[in-house]
Order: structure tokens, then C-alpha cells, then sequence
């Protein structure tokens, strides 16, 4: 038969156990919620951004240097190569093999004159930056240097190619997250673009 004192003195193990056992059980429960967003079939790219809606984060960086859009040298980015303009936002870098294969599609986007492209070089050697826009075409009418990956940060961004598209404003009205394809382009970036053009 078990005395109270005997309860007492098998008390401090059975805390231990709970204490050893406690982490695992925390383990699980993030491994269920992990695997269940993962099961959901949900891409990141469908995550809303907490900066749709607001105003853009400022923007200040240097040029990337020895650049060059339409024979001239290429301008840093700054608030002033967006001020007024339905603008794409694209953060890219050349050891992005996603944005490798999104040039294209960024060229393509250039050539619409409702929009000016711009791009946020991040995290780049200046030299392979200029390597990738001399061999895929650079789409980017002025190009920001983010050596530290500052105003990517600022930007809120999840990983790169992501891209931003701000209106007249300074809003950001719409962001994606990975490279375009057909479909984010159909649903996504063409109806915003409209969007912003009529105003609403």
C-alpha cells in the first residue's frame, strides 16, 4: 500500500518525466501544423503581403555601376525614379536561377508603356549582376545596389525573384512572391496592372 509519504517521494520523477517528455510533445504539435501547410497545397506566392495597401518603402541605393539602359548610364534607384509612375518592383540577383528564367517575362513587362521596371540587384557581385544583363537583356530602367540585403528587408521580402507593383501613389498594390509564370500574370500582375490604370 502507498503511504502519502511514498507518493511524496515518487512526485519529483513524475515531473521529470513530464519535463523530458514536454519538448517532444511541443516537436509534434509545430511538426502537425508544418505538415498540414505543406498538405494544403498552398503556395508561399499566395501569401498576402502585410505591405499591400500601404506606402512603399523608401527608396535609396546606388547604381549598379558600369550598367547602362537605352546608351546611357543607368541611375541609381531612388524615390524620384518611381515618383508618379505605375511602377514593377523586381528584386533579382544572378545567382538566382529562378530569376534567370523570369528575365524574359521582365523584358517583356518593360516593353508596356503604362509601367516602369525597375530592379533591386540583392546581394550580388557587381560584376556577375552585369554578366546577367549583358547575356539575358536588362529590362530595368534604373537598378538599385543592395549589397546587405537592407531594403530587402524593408520590403518585406521572402526570397527572390519577388516583385512589387506600386502605383502612381507610392501604394503597393500587389506583390508577388517567385517568378512569374503564365498563370500569376493572368490572375495576378495583368488585373492589377488595369486596376491601378483606371484609378480604383
Amino acid at each position: 500500500m502507498e503511504t502519502p509519504a511514498t507518493a511524496d517521494s515518487n512526485r519529483p520523477g513524475k515531473v521529470r518525466i513530464v519535463l523530458a517528455l514536454l519538448p517532444l510533445l511541443i516537436f509534434a504539435g509545430l511538426a502537425v501544423i508544418f505538415w498540414s501547410q505543406l498538405d494544403s497545397g498552398r503556395s508561399i506566392s499566395e501569401i498576402p503581403s502585410a505591405l499591400i495597401g500601404t506606402k512603399a518603402p523608401s527608396l535609396d541605393m546606388p547604381p549598379l555601376e558600369g550598367a547602362t539602359f537605352k546608351g546611357a548610364d543607368m541611375p541609381a534607384l531612388t524615390d524620384a525614379a518611381i515618383k508618379g509612375k505605375l511602377t514593377l518592383v523586381n528584386v533579382w540577383a544572378s545567382w538566382c536561377v529562378p530569376c534567370r528564367e523570369e528575365n524574359p517575362i521582365i523584358l517583356e513587362l518593360a516593353k508596356d508603356p503604362r509601367l516602369t521596371v525597375v530592379g533591386i540587384n540583392y546581394k550580388d557581385q557587381t560584376g556577375n549582376a552585369l554578366r546577367f544583363l549583358g547575356e539575358l537583356g536588362n529590362p530595368f530602367s534604373a537598378v538599385g545596389v543592395d549589397s546587405r540585403g537592407k531594403a530587402a528587408i524593408d520590403w518585406g521580402v521572402y526570397g527572390i525573384p519577388e516583385s512589387y507593383l506600386v502605383d502612381a501613389s507610392g501604394t503597393i498594390v500587389y506583390k508577388r512572391v517567385g517568378p512569374f509564370d503564365d498563370r500569376s500574370l493572368k490572375e495576378g500582375l495583368y488585373p492589377a496592372i488595369e486596376k491601378a490604370v483606371a484609378g480604383k
